[in-house]
């Protein structure tokens, strides 16, 4: 186990889903590795870059079966631990994240 990430951590990570996607031109399988990585480094703001990444607006095409499943995962993750730093339930949690990701989206 390790400790919950500060203040400033969550806020960096918030100010990460609002930054433009960096998806890398390699093949797919390659990319879910590091994203798996990413993931299970319990780092904050590398589990923020993975939703960054895989998050799709609604006017965006659909996501494979295992790009949505790295999103829910990540999405998930850092939703619980958001939620244990502010103190509030896990969808609100998914609600911060939402909306942070949202006015990226709006934004680009």
């Amino acid at each position: 186990l390790r400790s919950l990430a500060e203040g400033n951590v969550v806020s960096q990570a918030l100010t990460t889903l609002k930054g433009r996607a960096r998806v890398k031109r390699t093949m797919w399988s390659r990319r879910a590795q590091e994203y798996e990585a990413k993931i299970n480094s319990g780092d904050l703001i590398s589990i923020a870059e993975v939703v960054r990444d895989l998050h799709r607006a609604e006017n965006q095409p659909e996501q494979s079966y295992s790009e949505r499943q790295l999103y829910e995962s990540a999405l998930d993750r850092m939703a619980r631990e958001v939620a244990a730093i502010e103190r509030i339930d896990r969808e609100a949690a998914v609600g911060i994240l939402t909306k942070s990701l949202t006015k990226a989206v709006v934004s680009a």
